[in-house]
């Protein structure tokens, strides 16, 4: 039998095994400590459904754009031994010019400000 296919069968039981006992095993031993929504040790003053802010949304937005900057950028020093460097350079100055102008639109429209 081909090892990859020999594998994928061996993954697959796995996984089936795995899931059933995941929804299987939970359910021996039920508690009103495990039935209640909240786990903190208190019981509930108010109600759950807090409106969100907005902020921590944008801040979470602009965090993750600002990684995948650090993430698209990090090989820049292995992409100058290519044979066209002037090509990656652009690119690479293409990106931080376009992030560049996201967050300073970001800054003038008011969106890093906390408070209102």
């Amino acid at each position: 039998m081909n090892p990859i296919i020999s594998t994928l069968i061996v993954a697959a039981v796995l996984s089936l095994v795995l899931i059933t006992a995941s929804f299987w095993l939970p359910l021996f031993n039920l508690s009103s400590e495990k039935l209640s929504p909240y786990e903190c040790g208190f019981d509930p003053l108010g109600s759950a459904r807090l409106p969100f802010s907005l902020h921590f949304f944008l801040v979470a937005i602009l965090f993750l754009l600002f990684d995948l900057e650090i993430a698209l950028l990090l090989p820049l020093p292995w992409g100058t031994q290519l044979p066209n460097v002037l090509n990656t350079l652009s690119w690479a100055i293409s990106i931080i010019i376009l992030l560049t102008l996201g967050l300073a639109y970001e800054w003038t429209q008011g969106g890093l400000e906390w408070a209102e």
